[in-house]
């Protein structure tokens, strides 16, 4: 674990937070109508409410938050260039998706990003366990919601074909 006083801890914390809520701001940007949006579409029986969201993805984002700062605590950036660059990578997979389902109603693009998401996430889990296998676990639960959320995405995709054609 690399020697980072305490304020210098605190301030990569913070930061790491900022780029994890970062990425969330530019996802909510496109989802301001998601609520109206997600309401009006064919639901499967399984879809959770629209206000069931909200909440999971603050969580998510903390801990994604939380990961990548203890993989960077263990060396900096420089030494875990690879696993961050990954987490930063799945960090604009994830905004990017709710611009192609909500703003731009892509539900196939969507499905193709989300998938692609998953892999991101799996090799970022992996990357981060391999360096501090707490950071991998803390990806755990946001992995799980990511392949609901493409299950979600694919049956919405094939249920509304006329709005996500």
């Amino acid at each position: 674990m690399a020697s980072h006083s305490k304020p210098r801890q605190i301030l990569g914390l913070i930061g790491w937070l900022i780029v994890s809520f970062a990425a969330s701001a530019v996802g909510a940007v496109a989802s301001i109508q998601a609520k109206s949006f997600y309401g009006q579409l064919v639901q499967p029986e399984w879809a959770p409410p629209s206000y069931v969201f909200g909440p999971v993805w603050t969580v998510l984002y903390a801990l994604m938050a939380v990961a990548a700062w203890l993989v960077w605590r263990s060396g900096g950036f420089h030494t875990n260039r690879i696993a961050l660059s990954f987490f930063l990578v799945q960090l604009a997979l994830n905004a990017l998706w709710s611009w192609l389902f909500f703003a731009w109603q892509h539900g196939a693009l969507a499905f193709a990003d989300i998938v692609l998401l998953c892999v991101f996430i799996v090799v970022t889990l992996g990357s981060f366990w391999h360096v501090r296998p707490l950071a991998g676990a803390l990806l755990i639960p946001y992995l799980l919601w990511v392949s609901f959320a493409a299950a979600l995405n694919y049956s919405l995709w094939q249920l509304n074909p006329q709005i996500l054609g």
